[in-house]
């Protein structure tokens, strides 16, 4: 079931940002993430839309948009390979003709799933407060037809 976030899902999403960034991103330092994790409760979660997906009546991952863009895709990462991210990405494909996001190059398990989606790189720029490369891709729904 997907649906609006809602505060009390706070602990529950940030407990799946964390496991899933454990898997996708070991490059980051112990300090970013800790940081990310205080942001995630404090600026991102308030200022984006964001819905949630639940398996077995739990909170199993999120989709955080800022307009077009998806902010932040995560999911347990035991449930990776079920379709939950694709069913999200699909929700938010819903309100819009095109997506854009950002990944970080070295982000091995989300370039996968953005490219089996269909999305495409058109961008690429450099993260100072990492110091790694991110890669700007879009989607404008032409792809996800193949991709299904």
């Amino acid at each position: 079931m997907i649906r609006d976030f809602k505060t009390t899902d706070t602990d529950a999403v940030v407990d799946v940002w964390r496991a899933a960034t454990a898997v996708a991103h070991p490059f980051l330092t112990a300090d970013f993430i800790e940081s990310e994790a205080d942001n995630l409760r404090n600026i991102y979660l308030v200022h984006a839309q964001t819905r949630v997906i639940e398996f077995n009546g739990l909170v199993s991952g999120f989709i955080a948009m800022i307009g077009t863009e998806i902010g932040g895709l995560f999911l347990d990462p035991k449930l990776h390979g079920r379709g939950l991210g694709r069913a999200l990405v699909d929700d938010a494909a819903k309100q819009f003709d095109t997506l854009e996001v950002e990944v970080f190059e070295q982000n091995t398990v989300g370039r996968r799933f953005y490219d089996s989606y269909g999305f495409q790189q058109i961008g690429s720029s450099f993260h100072e407060a990492t110091g790694e490369t991110v890669l700007r891709l879009a989607n404008t729904g032409k792809n996800t037809e193949a991709a299904a």
